[in-house]
This record gives C-alpha cells, structure tokens and sequence, in this order.
C-alpha cells in the first residue's frame, strides 16, 4: 500500500534507464561515511538509505556499517542494486527493500543514520521527516545531500550541458499535463525544511566536492541520465537531438580522446535528532 504523499510520477520518472544511470551517475563520496560517522560518534549499527536507486549511495558503507538497508521504491532500479550486491564479495550485510520514504517498513527507533542522496527533493518532505524522525534513535542522524549539476568541466561544454537541460525542461511543460509531471521541491529549501520539522537539535549545512574520472561519452551520459531528458525521450520526441549533438560535440573536444578528473560539488543537509 502506498502512503499518503506519495507521487508516482517521481517513481516512474527513473523507469527504464537503470543501467545508463548506474553507468555514468557519480558514486557517493566516501567524505559521507566519513561526515557523518564523526557526527554520530560511533560506528553506525544501522545505515537506512532512502531513494538508494542503484545503490551507488548505499554500498559506501560496506565496511563501515553493520547492516545498511537501501530503501527504493523503483523496481528497475533496485533490480540493478540488487544484481550488482549478489557480485560483491563481503555484501551480506546490505540489503534493498521496496518501500517509500513516509511508509518505511522499519522498526521506530532502529536506525542509527538515514540518508537520501540526490532523493529528498522527490519526497514530500513534512511526512518524510515524520518518519524519519520515528526510524532514528535518540543521537541518530538524517542527512540529505546532492551533487550540483553539472560536474565542472570547460565553461562550453558546461554550457551545452546546461542549454539541454533547459530544452527538455520546456519541452515538458509544453507537452506534459501538470498531473503527469513528477514534482521537484527545491533543494535550496532542504536546510530550513529540517530547521522547520521540529524534529532535530541541531543542523547543518557541508560544502564539499569530490573528483572523479570522465571522459566525453560519460559527461554525456551525465545529461542523458537526467530525468528531464529521460522524459522528453520517453515522449518519442527527437527535438533535443540539436541540443544533445552540441553537448557530444562539445565535450569531444574538451576531453580530446582523454580521460580526465571532473568535480562534483556537493551540499549536505543534516540533522541530529
């Protein structure tokens, strides 16, 4: 049964693409585990990973946690989660579970640590926190936080990055109906969202970054992993064709056949409970 709040078209949103997604999507920075185990004071006895899609976000805390569960509500992508756990050696402790951020099926006061790595903003986020703060013992930890897009790179293929995403923005409000859209709250509310919920003694926001290797045809698929665009492919349209041979074309020429370090900048939201 689905809780109240909930918006399948947020769900549907990632339907299809789990491979590209896994392929090109940054993994979580290791600072995370780091962050946030420093807060805690202990090592965690439980990480709940909330919207953990392919897992990229979940399988960080291998070794620094005693069980981690990743909470994903999109089949296909916790399908690829799942495929990639049962090849990895020493996983027997992480586990993916269907399930929805306001309805977790996990016992009140379990968790020592709940994050939602590039998810809060798809979550209604008063229930959210209700939940959250019901899953979380007494010192526990929630922790939203987010990459900024797009990874840092030369300002034009920056640029062209930015100018597709725009395109499939418009194409969507143009030819989508308002009641078929997934709905994103804005990231930059996360921070008083906790302050608000009564939920948490203390908050914070981190600034971090975090390099990791890319060549052209993954900054690419960076931009096609976006939901928007997924969206407007899934329409059958071919009108960001223009705009996604710029970006190839763009990026061909700043990586010139190499691999090189991109930056993801990263925002951090926390809370102590």
């Amino acid at each position: 049964m689905r809780p109240a709040g909930h918006n399948q078209n947020n769900v549907d949103r990632f339907s299809g693409y789990a491979g590209g997604y896994d392929q090109n999507r940054p993994e979580a920075p290791k600072f995370v585990v780091e962050l946030l185990t420093q807060y805690l004071g202990r090592r965690p006895a439980l990480v709940v990973d909330v919207g953990s899609g392919t897992g990229l976000s979940s399988f960080i805390w291998k070794a620094a946690a005693d069980r981690v569960i990743g909470v994903e509500p999109n089949e296909d992508m916790r399908s690829k989660a799942e495929e990639k756990r049962s090849r990895m050696d020493g996983a027997g402790h992480i586990s993916f579970v269907p399930g929805y951020s306001n309805g977790l099926k996990i016992e009140s006061g379990a968790a020592d640590v709940i994050t939602c790595s590039q998810s809060f903003h798809w979550m209604e986020p008063v229930s959210t926190l209700k939940e959250a703060s019901r899953v979380l013992r007494d010192g526990g930890i929630f922790a939203a936080y987010d990459c900024d897009w797009p990874p840092m790179a030369g300002w034009e293929v920056e640029e062209a990055y930015n100018e597709l995403i725009r395109q499939a923005d418009d194409i969507i409000a143009q030819h989508v109906e308002p009641g078929d859209r997934a709905v994103k709250r804005n990231k930059e509310e996360h921070l008083r969202t906790l302050q608000e919920s009564g939920v948490f003694r203390f908050t914070k926001e981190a600034v971090f970054h975090n390099k990791e290797r890319c060549d052209a045809a993954r900054y690419v698929g960076l931009a096609l992993s976006q939901g928007g665009v997924q969206t407007v492919q899934k329409l059958g349209s071919t009108a960001l064709k223009e705009a996604i041979e710029r970006l190839s074309s763009r990026a061909e020429a700043y990586f010139n056949g190499q691999t090189r370090d991109v930056v993801f900048g990263y925002r951090m939201r926390l809370g102590l409970k």
